[in-house]
């Protein structure tokens, strides 16, 4: 690593391997927000899912006990 700093430093391009070093931190920093962003929303799909799954039972429920109180 300190041989490729002392190439860049030597020619002059010190600029060129700042530069470099932040458009890689960049990029790591979405890729990591886009990874984090993609989790939270398969999280937030299986809420969804269940809440969906809860309120089809709770309906279901509620249908038997009007049935059975209408006899």
């Amino acid at each position: 690593m300190s041989d490729l700093i002392r190439t860049f430093s030597e020619r002059g391009d010190l600029a060129h391997l700042a530069l470099l070093l932040w458009a890689g931190a960049a990029s790591a920093g979405a890729w990591f927000a886009l990874r984090e962003w993609a989790a939270a929303s398969r999280r937030f799909d299986d809420f969804v899912r269940e809440l969906d799954r809860f309120n089809r039972r709770s309906e279901r429920r509620l249908r038997v006990v009007d049935t059975d109180s209408d006899t």
